[in-house]
C-alpha cells in the first residue's frame, strides 16, 4: 500500500494505492454503460473510534484485489467505457468533527447534513479524468465514534458489488480469508450472445427493446433528468420507518392467511412489498382503472446458473414490472399481491436475461446505447412505484475491529416513488428499515397522524415507528 497526504485545518487528504498496477484496460459492460457514471453515496456509523491509519493500509491491500476502484475512467474510439487498473488511487479523507456522534437512528435519520461526511467526486467529470472512482471521508466525532462515508461510481459495481467490496475490506483489515472477485465483464457479453437479434429489432432498423427498457425520443431523456434535478432541489421527500420483526411476522401470516388452500408461498419480503404497494397506492388515490405498476429491481446472478458466477464483480442488475388497475391494488387481500410480487420476481428466467443482455449489446453496436433507459425509470414520476430491496445486504457486518456499525444511511433519493428496504442493526433481529421518496404534495399527506397507522397496521398497539420526514436539497 502507498499513500500520499496533504494537510488542512482539522482534514488530512490522502491517495490510497494498492502499490502494483496491473496495467489491464477493463471495458465496462452494457449493464454498467446504462448506469451511468453517477457516484452513491453512503455512510456507516460506529460508536467506537476507527483507526485510520490502519484502514488505509488494510484498503491498500483489498485493492490489490479490485484494481478496478484505484483505476481511472477512459473512453474507447467506439464510444464505450473502459477502466485503466493503472493504481492512480482512490481519495481518502480524515476528518476531525467539532460536535458530538448524535443518536442516529429509524427516528432521527442521518439524511440531512449526510453530504459533510463524504468526499464527493464530480460523475461528469470522470471520463479522461483525474477523477477517482471510489472514495472514502473518516470523519471522528468529539467525544468518540467514527463515520465512515464513502462514494463508488455506480458504473463500476452495482449494490452487491459495493458491499462484497465493503465486506472483503472489513475481513481483510481483520487478518480474515474472503472470496476474491470476477472481474471479467466479458460474461456480459457471452450471456447476449446465443439470444437470436432478429427478434429485438423492429422495422426500418429501429429497437423495440423489451418491456423493460425504452429507447428514449430526443429529449426524452433530458426532461427525466430536469424532473429529478428538481427532486434534489427540494421537490422530493424520503420518508423512513421501521417495521419490528414481530410486526413482519404479523404480516407474513396475514398473506399466507389469505392464500390458505392455494399451494402458493410468499415469504416475508413478498408480504412487506405487497404492504408498501397496498399503503403506497391508497396514497396516490389514483382513479381506479389507472394502472399501477410495481419496479422490483432483481440481481440476476442467482437467475442465469453458470452464464454469470456468483463472484462476478460489476453490474447485473434488472427489473421486473407486475401491475394491476388502482382498483384492484385497492380492493385485493394482501396475500394475493404478495403472490403477484413472487410471480413477478419469477419473470427472471434465463431466456429474459439473455434476451435483455442481447438487446443492449445490439443498442451499443448502433451507437444507441445513451439513448436507453429502463422502463421503470422513465415511468417513476408517473405509474410506477421502485422497490430495490438490500434486507440481505451485509450493512452491520461492516466491522473493522472495533464493532459493527450501529446505523447506516445514505443521502436523500432525489426520484419520487423509490423505496430501498434495509436491514436492520442484529440487535434488532431481523427487523426492515424502509426509506421512501415520494413528491412533496405526497409527503405533506403523510403529516396526518392516521398514516402512521395505516403503515403500522400490523404493528401491537403503541409500538409503532414514526414517520421520519427528510426534504433532498
Amino acid at each position: 500500500m502507498t499513500a500520499s497526504a496533504t494537510e488542512s485545518g482539522a482534514k488530512r487528504s490522502f491517495t490510497v494505492c494498492a502499490g502494483e498496477a496491473t496495467g489491464d484496460r477493463i471495458r465496462l459492460s452494457v449493464y454498467d454503460m446504462l448506469i451511468g457514471t453517477v457516484y452513491t453515496p453512503r455512510a456507516f456509523f460506529y460508536r467506537e473510534t476507527l483507526d485510520g491509519e490502519a484502514l488505509r493500509a488494510s484498503l491498500g491491500r483489498t485493492l490489490r484485489n479490485f484494481p478496478v476502484l484505484s483505476g481511472r475512467m477512459k473512453k474507447d474510439p467506439d464510444g464505450g467505457l473502459s477502466v485503466l487498473c493503472d493504481d492512480s488511487g482512490v481519495r481518502f479523507v480524515e476528518a476531525q468533527a467539532s460536535t458530538p456522534m448524535p443518536d442516529y437512528g429509524p427516528r432521527r435519520t442521518a439524511k440531512k447534513g449526510l453530504d459533510r461526511y463524504l468526499s464527493h467526486a464530480m460523475p461528469f467529470w470522470v471520463v479522461d479524468r483525474d477523477t477517482p472512482l471510489f472514495t472514502v471521508k473518516l470523519t471522528h466525532m468529539k467525544g468518540g465514534g467514527s463515520i465512515l462515508g464513502l462514494t463508488m461510481n455506480h458504473a463500476v459495481g452495482d449494490g452487491s458489488s459495493y458491499m462484497s467490496f465493503l465486506e472483503a475490506w472489513s475481513h481483510e483489515h481483520r487478518g480474515l480469508g474472503y472470496a476474491k472477485p470476477n472481474h471479467d465483464r466479458g460474461v456480459i457479453d457471452a450471456l447476449g450472445a446465443p439470444a437470436s437479434g432478429d427478434t429485438l429489432t423492429g422495422g426500418m432498423g429501429g429497437p423495440t427493446g423489451s418491456a423493460h427498457l425504452t429507447v428514449t425520443g430526443r429529449g426524452q431523456k433530458t426532461a427525466f433528468v430536469g424532473r429529478a434535478l428538481r427532486g434534489s432541489l427540494g421537490g422530493v421527500t424520503t420518508v423512513t420507518t421501521r417495521f419490528t420483526a414481530a410486526e413482519l411476522t404479523a404480516m407474513k401470516d396475514a398473506a399466507t392467511a389469505d392464500l390458505a388452500g392455494t399451494d402458493r408461498w410468499v415469504s416475508t419480503n413478498d408480504a412487506l412489498t405487497a404492504h408498501l404497494w397496498k399503503v403506497l397506492g391508497a396514497l396516490r388515490n389514483r382513479p381506479d382503472s389507472s394502472v399501477e405498476r410495481l419496479g422490483l429491481i432483481a440481481d440476476f446472478r442467482s437467475f442465469v446458473g453458470a452464464a454469470v458466477p456468483d463472484d462476478y464483480w460489476g453490474n447485473a442488475v434488472t427489473n421486473t414490472r407486475p401491475g394491476m388497475t388502482a382498483a384492484e391494488l385497492r380492493s385485493r387481500p394482501l396475500g394475493e399481491i404478495a403472490a403477484t410480487i413472487r410471480a413477478g420476481y419469477a419473470e427472471n428466467t434465463e431466456e429474459r436475461i439473455r434476451e435483455e443482455a442481447a438487446f443492449l449489446c445490439a443498442e451499443r453496436d448502433a451507437g444507441r446505447l445513451k439513448r436507453v433507459m429502463t422502463t421503470m425509470g422513465l415511468d417513476a414520476f408517473d405509474n410506477t412505484i421502485a422497490i430495490n430491496n438490500w434486507s440481505k445486504l451485509p450493512f452491520y457486518r461492516i466491522d473493522f475491529g472495533q464493532g459493527a456499525p450501529f446505523w447506516y444511511d445514505f443521502s436523500p433519493i432525489p426520484i419520487p416513488w423509490t423505496v430501498h428496504i434495509a436491514p436492520t442493526p442484529a440487535d434488532q433481529d431481523g427487523g426492515r428499515d424502509v426509506h421512501i421518496a415520494l413528491p412533496r404534495d405526497q409527503a405533506r399527506a403523510l403529516q396526518e397522524p392516521s398514516w402512521v397507522g395505516r403503515f403500522h397496521r400490523y404493528a401491537d398497539s403503541g409500538q409503532a415507528f414514526p414517520l421520519t420526514f427528510v426534504a433532498a436539497g
